[in-house]
């Protein structure tokens, strides 16, 4: 489980509060700005250790400190505050292109990440690929207050309306939409339909017949949604 802050870092649109992060002082000359904040280091941090209680205790702290020594030093620092409250969670750190190597040579050393914005960005498409593609990963952008279901992915215009998708991310997150409404309002009806829909996405996955074309099968969008639908039912 990967657990990445996603309101600043090295993205142009949500670096400052007003004008973007980037800009060119001359025309051969193009500089980017990372915003990092205390607050943001520790929420998301805190997330990652809230849900580490709930699996195999471990946290993996990804970054780059010894390059960004003031930027990813703050991060580290917020991160080692956070864990003096979970005394039981083992806390690790790892540089961040170490860390690439790792997950694809070992992904079972892991269970729960927590990365700045880029890093997480590289690396939640790396862990996708280790299940078989982008198009097998759910993730939800969750704050304190509000959340959305979006595929891991993003969005894939080149083939919208093609039924030719592979639509179990999106399914998915729809799952841990579920999930996250489920743990703040105890509605534990949200949490079995989450767990229903989790076990029909493996089943029709596990049949070679009913998968995907990215994953060697001849299902499109639509007929591989159907399958998903008739194991609710």
């Amino acid at each position: 489980m990967i657990y990445r802050e996603n309101t600043e870092g090295f993205y142009a649109d949500r670096n400052l509060y007003q004008g973007l992060g980037e800009f060119m002082p001359t025309e051969d000359m193009a500089l980017s700005v990372r915003r990092v904040t205390a607050k943001c280091c520790e929420r998301i941090a805190r997330r990652a250790f809230e849900a580490a209680v709930g699996r195999r205790n471990k946290v993996t702290s990804v970054h780059k400190a010894n390059v960004f020594r003031v930027s990813d030093g703050l991060w580290l620092r917020e991160v080692r505050k956070v864990a003096k409250d979970f005394p039981k969670v083992q806390l690790e750190e790892v540089i961040v292109d170490a860390m690439a190597a790792l997950l694809l040579r070992d992904p079972m050393r892991f269970d729960v990440i927590v990365a700045e914005n880029m890093y997480g960005d590289i690396l939640s498409d790396e862990a996708s690929e280790l299940s078989g593609g982008l198009g097998l990963g759910g993730s939800i952008n969750a704050g304190d207050t509000w959340c959305l279901a979006q595929a891991q992915h993003g969005s894939a215009p080149d083939i919208a309306g093609k039924n030719i998708a592979n639509p179990t991310s999106l399914i998915l997150s729809a799952a841990m939409l579920l999930e996250w409404i489920a743990g703040r309002t105890g509605n534990s009806a949200l949490a079995t339909a989450a767990k229903k829909i989790e076990a029909a996405v493996d089943a029709v996955l596990k049949n070679p017949a009913t998968r995907t074309a990215d994953l060697g099968g001849k299902l499109g969008t639509r007929e591989f949604s159907g399958a998903v639908a008739a194991q609710l039912i």
